[in-house]
């Protein structure tokens, strides 16, 4: 697959076709009378939602209002081809919208997405629900306005797919941020591992990591705006650089965003267990900025599957990584992914996972039951394991993580911590929420005493001090004790 850098030409049309989709849809809302909207359903990873983001900041720019809940009059669906569920969903949102195209043959719908580097997806959705308007896949985002104004301008299903890896400079695309308080920055795109079970080599292209010097600059700018928390993103951040043959990794890049001030928590995802240098945990112990928590995705505790899984490292190479983690940073907690019933996967396999979640203890884990993901190695195996054996096991997996992050947050009850506040809780009335520095989830109350008249949404980004008094099998509660700055 060919890697193409996008130069200042292309953007020039793309501004320019933002410029032209700006003039359409004002007449649009002129004759109209109200503000036309946009509606962006976002499925999967953080780089997903990194993506819509800059989607929302090109469809601002064409004058388009933000709406929650759809249906809008421009509406973007970005897939995930990760698992099966987010496909499903996909297709049943797509159902509905069928009825709101027919009343309103002047609405917009467009897919975009790792979906959509799939052709059978591509097919269905020409096949199944021609009413969508615009196809394309996400090393084309930079490319939307193009793509938008093609489809309009054609008044029939516009599909844009390439075999073309781009080199896009982020910083020259818009972005509306989701969140005042926290900033999402891609540093690298695509992955070059190939795990037997994931497609996302097939879908994101292989990788390119972001300039150094680009990358410093919209951090820097970040601080300046008054980000307070910052997420560095990848496929496999630890592979970052390289590919650049300047003698440039992550540890470089992780601790040169730590010397910048004004941040309170930078933070980064995902860890590849192969990859990550004792350098990298070396740096996360010695700046304060940076969260003390690592996501390391073991996936199984076998060796046996790991090797299956094409993973490249072994138990004993993993084990080692997290304990040296936990020695270095006591205070830290690890997260990890854990696949149940990969193909091949035998009993015996299974409890070396078991006993491998008691050895770690992870404080958090993302659990799935293996989906088969067509066009990975893995969907090909003939030994897949029947499901009811799946079922089971994973259950027996859930019981005991469930457990130990029980036990977890119990150890926090008694202690004052520093929270980044995040907002309004859903959990109740009057409940604020946010994460320590380790990323446990706090929900908290402010007492009258502390006189504090702010609202939930202006206290977003603060630093508090929060008593742990209470402790929940997936989260902790609190008390505020002081905001740590006004």
């Amino acid at each position: 697959m060919a890697i193409t850098k996008v130069t200042a030409q292309d953007f020039d049309k793309v501004n320019a076709a933002v410029t032209e989709l700006r003039d359409y849809f004002t007449n649009r809302s002129c004759e109209l009378g109200r503000p036309l909207t946009y509606n962006i359903r976002t499925y999967g990873c953080q780089l997903n939602e990194s993506d819509s983001e800059k989607l929302s900041g090109y469809l601002e720019q064409m004058g388009l209002v933000p709406v929650e809940e759809g249906p809008a009059d421009v509406n973007f669906f970005n897939t995930c081809s990760i698992r099966e569920n987010a496909d499903d969903r996909l297709y049943g949102n797509l159902g509905v919208y069928k009825a709101h195209k027919k009343q309103n043959r002047d609405m917009i719908i467009a897919v975009c997405g790792c979906m959509m580097k799939v052709d059978k997806n591509i097919q269905k959705i020409k096949n199944s629900y021609p009413f969508v308007d615009l196809l394309f896949d996400p090393q084309q985002l930079h490319l939307m306005p193009v793509l938008l104004k093609r489809s309009i301008s054609s008044k029939k299903t516009a599909v844009d797919i390439e075999d073309v890896d781009y080199i896009a400079d982020d910083n020259n695309m818009p972005v509306s941020r989701k969140r005042k308080f926290r900033a999402l920055v891609p540093i690298m795109y695509g992955c070059n591992n190939f795990c037997t079970y994931c497609i996302v080599p097939f879908t994101r292209g292989r990788e390119r990591s972001r300039d150094f010097d680009e990358i410093i600059k919209q951090m820097e700018e970040l601080a300046k705006e008054g980000y307070k928390e910052v997420m560095l993103l990848g496929q496999n951040v630890n592979s970052y650089g390289k590919d650049l043959g300047e003698n440039r990794s992550f540890p470089d890049l992780l601790e040169a965003c730590a010397k910048i001030k004004g941040f309170s928590r930078i933070r980064f995802m995902t860890s590849h267990p192969k990859d990550l240098s004792d350098r990298v945990i070396e740096i996360m112990a010695k700046y304060d900025s940076i969260e003390t928590h690592l996501h390391l995705p073991c996936q199984s505790g076998s060796d046996a599957v790991l090797k299956r899984m094409n993973r490249h490292y072994t138990r004993e190479q993993f084990v080692r990584t997290a304990k040296l983690f936990r020695q270095m940073i006591p205070e830290g907690a690890i997260s990890t992914d854990i696949i149940v019933g990969f193909p091949g996967e035998t009993e015996e396999d299974f409890e070396q996972t078991l006993s491998l979640v008691k050895e770690i203890r992870f404080d958090s884990a993302f659990t799935f039951q293996y989906s088969k993901r067509p066009g990975t190695k893995a969907a090909e195996y003939e030994d897949q394991v029947p499901a009811d054996v799946v079922t089971e096991r994973f259950g027996r997996l859930l019981e005991l993580q469930n457990e130990i992050v029980f036990e977890s947050n119990k150890s926090l009850v008694g202690k004052t911590m520093e929270v980044l506040i995040e907002g309004e809780s859903n959990t109740a009335p009057d409940i604020l929420t946010g994460r320590t520095k380790c990323n446990h989830l706090v929900n908290f109350t402010i007492p009258a005493e502390l006189g504090i008249s702010k609202s939930a949404s202006e206290l977003e980004g603060y630093l508090g001090m929060v008593k742990i008094t209470n402790a929940k099998p997936y989260s902790v509660e609190g008390v505020l004790e002081c905001l740590k700055y006004e």
